[in-house]
């Protein structure tokens, strides 16, 4: 045991209540660890703070109940940022990809209700990919004059989890229909283009959707 071990407790309790981006996660533990670490110095006159000192520490910082929502805040608002900016940078580049290849594809026969199955999935997916990059605007430069709307985060995780059923769709449509169409080999490798981007959407969504479900502390 050492004079600094409830700060470790505190750290790790408060690691426990956090959900979000883990390199942000990481810097803000760091932080609030050498805050507290500072704190019992100072309360022990700059010398090596002892166990009274550190518990002082950690009571005046505030409760992991209190403390959490206000960093939980932070961290929703990187997550928010991360979907979106995984959604606004992915898809535009697969709905490029399905484009060319129904291109490649027209004069293979492809059957036309495919043509027109891939047109209304990829205008699904442009609309999330814009609702995207105005999420990253609005979490971005305008948040330091606007205040970030409470429920942005929770919007972006559905537009990525509406992203990622226009991945799929257009990834079993395309990938089957193309294939049949006599161009097995490019198919291939634009349906496993597709499942890995799908993946990667999906996993950040899911991860909005927790954090933006979390209690957090009103900007502002």
């Amino acid at each position: 045991m050492t004079a600094l071990d409830p700060i470790e407790e505190y750290v790790a309790a408060l690691a426990a209540a956090l959900h979000g981006p883990a390199r942000v996660k990481a810097r803000m533990l760091t932080e609030a660890r050498d805050a507290l670490t500072d704190a019992a110095v100072d309360i022990a006159d700059g010398g090596s703070p002892d166990g009274r000192a550190v518990r002082q520490a950690v009571d005046d910082f505030g409760s992991v109940e209190d403390v959490a929502p206000a960093f939980q805040r932070e961290l929703t608002i990187a997550q928010a940022r991360h979907t979106a900016r995984r959604v606004a940078l992915i898809v535009p580049f697969l709905a490029l990809t399905w484009y060319v290849l129904v291109i490649v594809d027209h004069g293979r026969g492809l059957p036309y209700p495919v043509e027109v199955l891939t047109a209304h999935v990829g205008g699904v997916a442009a609309a999330a990919a814009l609702l995207a990059a105005a999420s990253l605007a609005a979490t971005g430069a305008l948040a330091r004059r606007l205040p970030t709307p409470r429920r942005l985060p929770l919007m972006v995780a559905w537009t990525g989890t509406a992203a990622c059923a226009a991945v799929a769709i257009s990834a079993v449509t395309l990938t089957t229909a193309s294939a049949l169409a006599g161009n097995g080999l490019v198919s291939v490798g634009v349906g496993v283009l597709t499942i890995a981007s799908h993946v990667r959407i999906a996993a950040s969504a899911r991860s909005c959707r927790q954090c933006a479900r979390l209690p957090v502390v009103a900007h502002g």
